[in-house]
């Protein structure tokens, strides 16, 4: 038995999709712990698209547990369409449940985030305009609805007059929008319920169940590490915590059931919105590679910004989440450099530094310090095991596992189930990373 938690090691979009699929086949229960409808995981099988924003990747194969944890909020419209969807891909949804303690987003949630983030200016922070932002600022200040509200007929209506009467007062005279009607979101989200009552569950009891039964549980979050409420390029993050550390609270178990946690990066560095970039490619390579790598957000279809691989930050994700190795994703975009950049450290007003900085402006300032790479000028697309990879990318694999001292278990060469190297199932697998520094097995720690 394992109980696994994938994380991003970016800024999320790294492909967390794909290897939770990929792991999910391995595990008996997937569990979503964070984020909203702001995220979104694509799976391809067979050449069919999914794109997943708030059920767990696990949904794709019929014999899984898919559980949306208390730590997600849920836009009901958004997850209804989203099983529907399901349905005319003829994929089952009759395994999925939903946490009764997660909270809902609203109508004046979405109102609210798009409003606030225009009167910015020129301070946006990049927020997708989905509400998770003001439905998690609800939930701290107290205010929210649960899914379990929603199922109380009379308490929502009870709690919805009287929130909606206080959030148009917000709508009309802070951000000059007309008012919503209580009645009609009330009609609305009845609706909703009794849609959605068939899958709601105490979530954590469920999980916990799992554990007595000593079940493969895989821990799925959304975003990245350097989106991080706590820990990431504040305030240019998200309103949750990505980080493996997430996976507890938003799910309800203690962190002594965690085994493993595995973080996902891409070759390169992506990264959607706002907020400092060090290693941002502005010529023509970060435009080659964004095409190449179909660099356009699952949720927003907005156009990601390419950079070079940042080992500082890789470490910084290794740091913050503990990880016990890495799935590097898209290593198939490169194929056609002639060179390739690392940021291996930065300058700082002329210090060397080799650890992220928490403060954004300094951020800002940073230099990337590269070392450069032969490329391999060959695909890697059809390459099914590390002894099919051309050595210069098999080497600047090594690089990168030497860079962030941890071993590399998964290498991704594509959007298919079947463009990938498993090294070693972080599930079913010994703690062994079959990819290190050196390239020879090493034992990970415990």
């Amino acid at each position: 038995m394992a109980n696994v938690v994938v994380i991003g090691a970016q800024w999320g979009d790294e492909g967390k999709g794909k290897i939770t699929d990929l792991l999910s086949k391995s595990a008996d229960i997937v569990v979503r712990y964070q984020g909203g409808v702001n995220a979104g995981h694509t799976v391809v099988v067979n050449d069919q698209t999914f794109k997943l924003h708030l059920i767990p990747s696990g949904i794709l194969y019929p014999d899984k547990e898919c559980i949306i944890g208390c730590g997600t909020v849920i836009d009901p419209k958004v997850l209804i369409e989203e099983l529907d969807r399901l349905v005319e891909l003829n994929v089952s949804a009759n395994k999925l449940m939903i946490s009764q303690t997660a909270h809902v987003t609203m109508p004046y949630h979405r109102l609210i985030d798009v409003a606030s983030e225009e009167q910015r200016g020129n301070y946006k922070i990049g927020t997708t305009g989905r509400g998770i932002g003001p439905t998690y600022a609800d939930k701290s200040e107290r205010t929210g609805i649960r899914v379990l509200d929603l199922m109380d007929i009379e308490g929502l209506r009870e709690q919805l007059e009287w929130t909606i009467n206080y959030k148009n007062v917000i709508l009309e005279k802070l951000y000059n929008l007309p008012p919503l009607d209580p009645e009609a979101v009330i009609k609305e989200y009845i609706g909703y319920a009794d849609r959605l009552r068939p899958h709601v569950v105490d979530s954590s009891l469920k999980i916990y169940e799992g554990l007595q039964k000593r079940k493969n549980i895989l821990f799925e979050g959304a975003q990245g590490t350097l989106l991080d409420l706590d820990h990431g390029t504040y305030p240019y993050v998200t309103s949750s915590n990505p980080i493996a550390g997430g996976a507890c609270v938003g799910t309800g178990v203690g962190p002594t059931s965690i085994d493993r946690v595995i973080g996902v990066a891409k070759a390169y560095t992506t990264r959607v919105g706002e907020g400092p970039f060090p290693t941002e490619m502005v010529d023509g390579i970060g435009e080659v590679l964004g095409e190449r790598g179909a660099e356009f957000g699952t949720t927003t279809g907005r156009k990601r910004r390419c950079g070079w691989f940042d080992a500082v930050i890789g470490r910084y994700a290794v740091r913050i989440n503990g990880l016990d190795c890495l799935a590097i994703t898209k290593l198939d975009v490169l194929d056609e450099l002639e060179e390739i950049k690392v940021c291996v450290a930065y300058e700082i007003d002329g210090e060397h530094c080799e650890h992220f900085p928490k403060s954004s402006r300094v951020f800002a300032r940073c230099k990337p310090i590269y070392e450069t790479v032969p490329g391999w000028k060959q695909s890697t697309e059809e390459c099914r095991t590390l002894e099919d990879l051309p050595k210069q990318a098999l080497d600047y694999l090594k690089f990168l596992a030497e860079l962030m001292d941890v071993p590399i278990a998964i290498v991704s060469l594509g959007a298919g189930r079947n463009q990938t190297i498993i090294v070693e199932d972080p599930i079913h697998g010994p703690k062994r990373g079959l990819l290190s520094a050196d390239g020879t097995p090493v034992v990970a720690s415990a």
